[in-house]
């Protein structure tokens, strides 16, 4: 297993996220135990060492999971993670209670790393609130030795980000981001990670498989994969590109499967970072392959100028592209979801003005209804 230094601890490059355990009948509260506890032993007896879980996975379950399967082992073995739920709003002002319970669930008397779950549009006010004391509560838990690292994720834009880093960064030690080969200029996930480096924090990557998307490549891409590393595997390239980026301390992998589990293990008993080449042919290749699945908007914004709902349509025809490039999500949903309603996509008359001067002459009222009718909104 390769091993990453972060201070004075040595952690597994792969860590075991508890967001997809197994389940029953497909339920996804319901995890299965038994299964969920098999793989975590295979995980610490092969090497990983960070186990990440949070208050909403599997409907509140997954920390009770973690807590039940990692008190068998001495305490210090291991490194175990979890996040405050400010994703909803309704809980900024219950971080004590709520920290209370996890420490329960998670039957631990501490959190090796603790973090401000997803950073985002829709609550990166709340999250700077000082009404809400929730810096203030969580560096006295650290100051008690109840945290012993504290940082964020976040899907939000680089703004966003960096907002929240000229507040807290003081008291930050590491990022969590959403970064893998389809993200890297989709979601703007490289000059996200170049932002998190500026500021001197290692990177936490989750998603790198996007949600097992990319377990599968087209043919074309496979293709292209096997000729430059004919004995690697399609999975195995989405971890090789991020062993190839500076800055990467901890690669989380949500797996639920003892085959998945068994599979990235393997593939992390090497480091095996892809060269220039393989990188940029890589990133080019997936990026003519979203391009072509999306609508071909240039963000020339001709067509904002003439819509008389004031609709951001730029923004929505990109999350419009997320949504349908990677067969649907959360991230398109909460992006809609953080802005006032009159600018979301259901607020479009249909009137044609914005296509009138569309040089790519986009359908985009069709869109507008499409997207509309796909996010409820």
């Amino acid at each position: 297993m390769i091993h990453k230094q972060f201070r004075d601890i040595r952690l597994s490059g792969l860590g075991l996220g508890m967001m997809r355990l197994p389940v029953l009948d497909g339920d996804d509260g319901a995890v299965d135990e038994a299964a969920a506890a098999e793989m975590v032993d295979f995980a610490y007896q092969n090497g990983i060492n960070y186990f990440d879980t949070a208050w909403g996975y599997h409907n509140g379950n997954s920390e009770l999971t973690a807590g039940k399967c990692l008190s068998k082992y001495p305490r210090e073995s291991f490194y175990l993670a979890d996040k405050f739920p400010g994703y909803d709003l309704s809980n900024m002002d219950k971080v004590e209670e709520i920290f209370e319970k996890q420490l329960k669930k998670c039957q631990t008397p501490y959190f090796d790393f603790y973090l401000f779950h997803n950073v985002y549009e829709g609550n990166i006010d709340a999250y700077l609130d000082p009404k809400y004391g929730i810096l203030d509560y969580l560096l006295q838990q650290k100051e008690n030795g109840r945290i012993r690292h504290l940082g964020f994720s976040a899907h939000g834009s680089v703004d966003v980000i960096r907002r929240f880093l000229d507040a807290y960064g003081e008291h930050l030690e590491f990022c969590q981001l959403q970064v893998n080969y389809m993200d890297w200029h989709f979601q703007d996930a490289q000059a996200k990670v170049a932002l998190i480096r500026e500021a001197g924090l290692p990177v936490w990557v989750m998603e790198p498989l996007r949600g097992g998307k990319l377990a599968k490549a087209s043919e074309g891409l496979t293709s292209a994969m096997k000729a430059m590393r004919p004995e690697e595997t399609v999975t195995g390239w989405a971890f090789r590109f991020l062993q190839s980026i500076p800055g990467v301390t901890m690669v989380l992998s949500g797996m639920s499967s003892m085959e998945q589990l068994k599979a990235n293990i393997d593939t992390y008993g090497t480091d095996a970072p892809l060269g220039q080449q393989e990188f940029d042919a890589l990133v080019k290749q997936v990026d003519e392959e979203v391009k072509s699945a999306g609508l071909p908007c240039t963000a020339c914004h001709y067509c904002t100028s003439h819509c008389p709902k004031g609709l951001p349509i730029p923004e929505l025809i990109a999350l419009y592209n997320e949504h349908k490039a990677t067969g649907g999500g959360f991230i398109a949903p909460m992006a809609v979801g953080s802005m006032s309603e009159e600018k979301r996509p259901a607020n479009c008359i249909g009137c044609g003005s914005c296509e009138q001067v569309c040089p790519q002459q986009i359908k985009i009222s069709q869109m507008m209804s499409e997207f509309s009718a796909m996010i409820g909104m």
